[in-house]
């Protein structure tokens, strides 16, 4: 017997059965004898756990229907493959066997050399079967584990195009984090509402949360002397500030290109860079969409884009106090911000508080 030898159990109430049975086993396995099935059960959950189990049908006490039933409902044996042996010499015994779960049925009296190479042949398709597991299992992992790896590489791909915004805008960086919490509180109250409930899945919640901070991507693209003027900006100013949407929208799109398929937080991205200035109303920009034309993600950002602006101090302008950012948020309901989203950052106004205070500017 090797040291890496399978082990089976046998469970016989006769003792001249189970002396058989291991003296045909015990040169090529590990062999554990059971007398009852009350002790079988009790031998099948020893380390390490029984590789085959050789189960006689008929014995006092507890039958071996009974021990395969039982083996078959704890999860540590179901697995275990299980051959019943007998001498009742009927199909309806052989078919109840096989139904509880038995892989073959070996009649009483035992002759070694048959049961021997029936015992090979399950024994070689429970490696064979084992090993498909392990395998299977190993690239379910390493599936995860690359999800996992490019779960990260887009996390850092969008932190790292996030910064070249707080870059060129020191301001930036705590409004991108202010703005993500926002929009998140903003879709998860939403979640369950009639009007976004079909859209706002856990993923799309997930994706919208990670493509928020590329919203002003597109401001690395703007001047700085029109970017950190100290001032209100003249009209040729504001024309040219106005572009950072449309130009964040087509940095992503650049990037679209150089993949074979679409990326589901590019395109979230490229729609909150996008239309996140527009208005409800129609009068936003770059294209007066009205209502329900302004994608769900934009909706979400343009709420939460405000209320950080006129919240938190910028070097043309003073902060506004929340309760006052309030009353500009709710006066712009069906003006400026969908309703529901609106009545959601009224219920919602105590985490935007605690938000802007967990991530305030230190300007």
């Amino acid at each position: 017997m090797s040291i890496s030898a399978q082990t089976i159990l046998i469970v016989d109430d006769e003792p001249a059965n189970l002396a058989v049975l291991n003296a045909t086993l015990v040169e090529e396995y590990k062999v554990r004898a059971a007398n009852s099935g009350k002790h079988a059960l009790e031998m099948a959950l020893l380390k390490p756990l029984p590789d085959l189990i050789l189960l006689d049908i008929v014995m006092p006490g507890m039958d071996g229907y009974t021990v395969l039933k039982r083996l078959k409902e704890n999860p540590v044996t179901k697995d275990i493959p299980v051959i019943f042996f007998t001498a009742m010499d009927s199909e309806e015994a052989e078919y109840k066997g096989l139904q509880l779960g038995a892989i073959d049925y070996i009649a009483k009296p035992i002759r070694p050399l048959i049961m021997l190479a029936r015992v090979k042949a399950q024994l070689t398709l429970k490696l064979a079967q084992n090993f498909l597991n392990d395998k299977n299992k190993f690239l379910e992992l390493e599936v995860e584990r690359r999800m996992e790896e490019n779960q990260i590489i887009q996390n850092i791909s969008i932190r790292a195009l996030a910064h070249l915004a707080e870059i060129r805008d020191p301001e930036t960086g705590e409004h991108i984090k202010r703005t993500q919490a926002y929009v998140e509180i903003l879709a998860k109250q939403l979640q369950n509402h009639p009007h976004f409930s079909k859209v706002l899945t856990d993923n799309f919640i997930s994706l919208l949360i990670r493509s928020a901070p590329l919203h002003d991507i597109g401001k690395v693209g703007i001047p700085d002397s029109i970017l950190l003027k100290p001032g209100p900006l003249d009209n040729e100013e504001w024309k040219i500030m106005r572009t950072h949407a449309a130009m964040g929208a087509q940095a992503i799109e650049l990037a679209e290109e150089d993949v074979s398929q679409p990326v589901a937080f590019l395109i979230l991205a490229k729609e909150i860079a996008h239309w996140h200035h527009e208005r409800w109303d129609g009068n936003g920009y770059p294209d007066c969409l009205v209502g329900n034309n302004i994608p769900i993600s934009a909706r979400f950002m343009a709420l939460a884009d405000v209320f950080d602006a006129i919240t938190t101090k910028r070097v043309y302008k003073s902060a506004m106090s929340v309760d006052a950012a309030r009353e500009v948020i709710i006066g712009g309901r069906n003006k400026h911000f969908d309703p529901d989203i609106t009545d959601a950052f009224v219920e919602t106004f105590e985490e935007f508080i605690y938000i802007a205070g967990q991530f305030k500017s230190t300007n």
